[in-house]
């Protein structure tokens, strides 16, 4: 579920097709997006040997450890988009705003904390061309656990 009152509309990041944008000011700390309505969670291995593998996995996030949602029926919340510079933070499934933002800001988050380690996606960075490669567990629970830290203690 999305948080603060949002709508979908055309992204700002090149290639990206639609994204979400706040329509309110919200402070930095909040949580923007919370997980709700999870019928079950999966392991990476148990989304792979799905017959629709290929199609799933866009709509596949790791929410902790080795453990995944998948929601093909495409929620909202899956029109927020990469950025190696985001403007909130995924933390064990919660979006959090990363600093305050302004009315009409796009949400994005890292992809490398949704991804299963090492797993690539297939298109780059827009701001830097890097790759997208998912953390391992325990890199991105220290990057976003530090991340949180420090925005809950400016």
């Amino acid at each position: 579920m999305i948080l603060p009152a949002y709508r979908i509309g055309p992204s700002r990041i090149s290639g990206a097709g639609l994204g979400v944008f706040i329509d309110e000011e919200v402070a930095a700390g909040r949580v923007l997006t919370a997980p709700d309505a999870i019928a079950r969670v999966h392991t990476f291995d148990e989304v792979l040997g799905q017959p629709d593998a290929a199609h799933l996995l866009s709509a596949t996030a790791r929410w902790f450890e080795d453990r995944y949602t998948v929601t093909p029926e495409w929620p909202d919340e899956c029109y927020i988009n990469h950025a190696f510079r985001p403007t909130a933070l995924w933390h064990l499934g919660f979006v959090i705003a990363a600093a305050d933002l302004a009315a009409n800001t796009e949400i994005t988050v890292d992809y490398r904390h949704l991804l299963a380690p090492g797993q690539r996606e297939d298109f780059l960075d827009a701001e830097t061309g890097g790759e997208i490669v998912g953390f391992s567990w325990a890199e991105s629970l220290r990057i976003s656990t530090t991340a949180l830290a420090r925005l809950l203690n400016a």
